[in-house]
């Protein structure tokens, strides 16, 4: 796959054919019960072959294979226009088309009104050296190159991303993980998603003062999402139980 931007000291390409299916989902009221219990039961057997096929079912699997790979997802709150917003990674394009497929057809429709997005993995994950904070806000941003990025010379560019990656090395050295980078515009009118896992909320915050400082938004237009990390079996009970 040809990189819509080059490498950088923080983010390098990343090998093979991963693809991320990205979910932003709205509640959909009426289970409850059985009903609820029978619903989650088939889903969690699509998620448990998805593990047994080479699927990773969080971002903290993402970044650090060692980690339990339990599926996750991020409570938004208010301030959204989703819910819950996650994302889980496939083998391959193929397979993540259809695993949004067999997801529906074991009730995720059910349970949330979705917008999937599905693009393959661009940058590889970007692991902060220190392994004793509990990350359990997530971030997840998706952007578009704008008029200014595409009128742009490709020393303009090069410029940018160096300004953009002190930032990210400044996001890195502040205990994020960030879960590399996915193209989106095979698909979609994002270009690209981004995703962190963070201790606190105040770290996302200076995080994003930091970018606004390097002027990181000129040549984007993006949606953020900031939202707590919890077990998707736990979201779905408090959501519909």
């Amino acid at each position: 796959m040809t990189l819509l931007t080059e490498e950088t000291e923080v983010f390098s390409a990343a090998d093979g054919s991963r693809c991320c299916v990205i979910f932003l989902a709205k509640r959909q009221p009426g289970l409850s019960g059985e009903a609820l219990r029978q619903t989650w039961s088939t889903i969690e057997t699509v998620l448990q072959r998805f593990a047994g096929e080479g699927w990773q079912l969080s971002i903290s699997n993402m970044v650090d294979p060692a980690i339990p790979d339990v599926p996750t997802a991020y409570e938004t709150g208010a301030g959204h226009d989703v819910d819950i917003a996650g994302v889980f990674e496939a083998p391959s394009i193929s397979a993540a088309v259809a695993g949004t497929v067999a997801l529906e057809a074991a009730g995720w429709d059910r349970l949330f009104a979705t917008e999937w997005l599905i693009g393959p993995r661009e940058f590889a994950p970007v692991k902060s050296t220190d392994a004793t904070l509990t990350r359990d806000w997530g971030f997840l941003a998706l952007w578009e190159w704008n008029d200014a990025w595409s009128a742009a010379t490709p020393e303009e560019r090069r410029e940018y991303d160096l300004e953009c990656d002190v930032a990210f090395a400044f996001d890195v050295a502040s205990g994020v993980n960030i879960a590399g980078r996915h193209r989106l515009d095979l698909a979609s009118r994002w270009h690209h998603l981004g995703f962190w896992e963070a201790q606190s909320f105040e770290v996302v915050d200076a995080a994003m003062r930091e970018h606004e400082r390097v002027a990181d938004f000129k040549f984007t237009t993006s949606r953020h999402y900031l939202g707590r990390r919890r077990p998707l079996a736990e979201l779905i009970g408090a959501s519909h139980g």
